[in-house]
């Protein structure tokens, strides 16, 4: 009730001041309100449009998957990796490898297809369990393709 007296009180100008100004303010805010909504949403659409793409391609790459030969489990782990290396087209990429500890192995790729080198990795561990310990990856000039320096670990 003090809200009805004090605006009972205002002289009819500032009466009018204030209805305006309270319209005025509740106008910006559903502006402001809608304008969020609409910045939220068009994110949200370009998330969706990434993730629609990522799947598209990982069924892509799933038949190829499926497709690799099977491992053999006598195999150690520098063999495992030159001998898979080659099998998914990074032969030419592979620069390298040592030992990097107990049951690990630091692996230099030049020049790799990035998406040669998931797959190839997403099929060490899958069929393998070997890990990925540390990844640097550094983009190169030629889209598509980049340098890294790779430990893995055995199981």
């Amino acid at each position: 009730m003090k809200l009805q007296e004090w605006y009972a009180s205002l002289a009819e100008r500032e009466r009018r001041t204030v209805v305006i100004g309270g319209i005025a303010a509740a106008i910006l805010l559903l502006v402001g309100g809608v304008w969020k909504l609409d910045a939220a949403a068009d994110s949200a659409g370009s998330r969706v449009e990434a993730k629609r793409a990522d799947l598209a391609w990982m069924q892509a790459v799933a038949p190829r998957l499926r497709t690799m030969p099977a491992q053999r489990p006598d195999e150690s782990l520098p063999l495992l990796v030159d001998r898979t290396a080659r099998e998914a087209g990074l032969a030419d990429a592979l620069s390298g490898s040592e030992p990097a500890g107990q049951g690990s192995l630091r692996v230099r790729l030049q020049g790799a297809s990035f998406d040669a080198m998931v797959v190839w990795l997403g099929r060490l561990q899958q069929e393998r369990g070997v890990v990925v310990e540390v990844a640097n990856v550094d983009a190169t000039e030629a889209e598509g393709l980049v340098n890294a320096s790779l430990v893995l670990r055995g199981p």
